[in-house]
């Protein structure tokens, strides 16, 4: 049997909770305990479970038995697998895409690097890039990978948040480089370039990223 379409009340409590967990406001490992959630939102228990349900699948909370919703923490190995999953789909993902992207979007797409250029906030730079990549892949029309490239960056926002935290402007630095660079190969419509810079990108980012264990401080 399919699962019952989300309810108003559902997807109300969905968003307060993805975007405290996106935020960084609840961190990994933290349990979310119903009775609370219901009592913050003005909710009733069953749009609360339903709301963690569909943050399951989105890859933000895991269900445990006898033991209820939980943040996910992640070891140093969990988050190269994933990082090393991301440079496999998300050129799919930009290949898929980029024939169905207009001028305007390409523009758009131009527009919003330039925002992230001029922002030195953490959290902003961390929104607009995933603004940024989710755009690029907008016109990729397959649901399963759109959803998997989705689950795969929620499941390592914490950890990239950890590690600019870290790394400074330096970091931020190059970033806006290799956009620049993807920028030009998808305005060139050239997807041999925009796959190679791409996933340049994100290996760099794996690399780097692995290489501060203290970003995974507290994991098991």
């Amino acid at each position: 049997m399919s699962e019952p379409a989300p309810t108003a009340a559902s997807e109300r409590v969905a968003a307060a909770l993805r975007e405290r967990i996106l935020s960084g406001e609840i961190s990994p490992g933290s349990r979310i305990l119903q009775e609370e959630v219901a009592d913050r939102l003005g909710a009733s228990r069953l749009p609360v479970r339903e709301a963690l349900r569909m943050l399951t699948a989105e890859g933000l909370v895991t269900l445990e038995p006898n033991k209820g919703a939980r943040v996910p923490i992640l070891d140093r190995q969990d988050v190269e697998v994933l990082y090393q999953m991301r440079e496999r789909l998300e050129p799919l993902a930009l290949i898929e895409s980029l024939p169905r992207l207009d001028d305007g979007d390409l523009a758009e797409i131009a527009v919003i690097q330039r925002r992230i250029e001029q922002h030195d906030d953490v959290r902003e730079f961390l929104a607009l890039d995933r603004e940024f990549h989710m755009a690029t892949y907008g016109g990729c029309g397959i649901d399963h990978l759109n959803d998997t490239v989705n689950r795969l960056w929620n499941a390592t926002q914490h950890y990239r948040r950890a590690f600019m935290l870290i790394s400074g402007p330096g970091r931020r630095w190059i970033v806006n480089a290799e956009h620049g660079l993807l920028v030009d190969a998808l305005q060139r419509r050239d997807t041999v370039d925009a796959e190679r810079y791409l996933v340049g990108h994100i290996r760099r980012t794996r690399l780097a990223l692995v290489a501060h264990p203290e970003v995974f401080a507290g994991s098991p």
